[in-house]
């Protein structure tokens, strides 16, 4: 059943460096609570109390958005294959933009992609891991290439653009890009 963990462990990095997708919550003290699923290879484990992701461009901008305002950050990783497990990384959050001293520094640790907007980090401060008992056994079949064709077919000028329409404030209000 559930356990609180120091620190991420060697075994759950890991398992979490197995899993084809992460959801990552945020919030502000006012507005919705954000819950977005990640893919692709964009998660890393810099140490046991540091982690980031790869940020791409999508329709909505809340995690930044949140980010900003208030830096609570949730990841939730699920085991749908194999046994049964949950884990969570409570912690703070900042947004690391291009030419941001973290950006470059960690931007290398990622394969190249398309609208890359940011580098999110999170200083972990609760790890624990439950049972996940009732998560459906899923088949992982591979990436969908939509996110990387649409961005790409943008280009860097168009992809600017479309963060100016659609990124530059959450759906609360939020400053965002």
């Amino acid at each position: 059943m559930g356990t609180t963990l120091p620190e991420i462990t060697a075994d759950l990095a890991e398992w979490m460096n197995d899993q084809h997708m992460f959801f990552v919550a945020s919030a502000a003290a006012d507005g919705p609570v954000n819950l977005s699923p990640k893919g692709y290879d964009t998660f890393r484990i810099l140490g046991p109390h540091e982690v980031c992701y790869l940020d791409l461009t999508g329709s909505g901008i809340e995690t930044t958005a949140h980010l900003q305002v208030d830096g609570r950050l949730t990841f939730l990783f699920c085991a749908f294959e194999g046994p049964p497990r949950l884990a969570r990384l409570h912690g703070r959050g900042s947004v690391h933009r291009a030419g941001d001293e973290f950006f470059e520094a960690h931007i290398g640790d990622f394969p190249d992609r398309p609208g890359i907007r940011s580098i999110i980090r999170c200083e972990v401060d609760r790890v624990s891991t439950s049972c996940g008992y009732s998560v459906p056994f899923y088949d992982y079949v591979g990436e969908r290439t939509l996110l990387d064709d649409n961005m790409g077919a943008r280009g860097d000028d168009g992809v600017e653009k479309y963060w100016a329409k659609k990124n530059h404030t959450s759906i609360g209000g939020l400053p965002g890009i």
